[in-house]
């Protein structure tokens, strides 16, 4: 009899330990578990703010790519305005026919005459 309670006292004392043990890994995973949400607020934070960052670099780039599409409407109906190469060299060829410097006025022509 002696024997039986021995037996069913160290049965008792294993079926505790397997309980402690059990509560030790419950433990052990909810701190982990704890651990792991921490993590995840955390990275959704970074995530958040990376986010929030490349939007603002977006708009930022929208609107350089609108100033320099702008500028360069403006620009192409500024360069419409100007003379072409063609037209200029057309206005040189006139220009050295005509030579005004080699007409004489009245007055020099009157000293050379008179």
């Amino acid at each position: 009899m002696a024997e039986e309670v021995q037996y069913q006292s160290s049965g008792f004392e294993e079926l505790i330990l397997k309980v402690r043990d059990l509560e030790e890994k419950n433990r052990i995973m909810k701190d982990r578990t704890m651990l792991i949400g921490q993590n995840l607020v955390e990275l959704k934070n970074q995530v958040t703010q990376s986010n929030s960052e490349i939007k603002k670099e977006l708009e930022e780039l929208k609107n350089i790519l609108e100033r320099t599409r702008s500028f360069m409407s403006t620009a192409s109906e500024e360069f419409s305005k100007f003379a072409r190469k063609e037209d200029l060299e057309i206005l040189q060829k006139q220009a050295k026919l005509f030579q005004p410097l080699d007409f004489v006025r009245k007055k020099d022509l009157k000293e050379l005459i008179g």
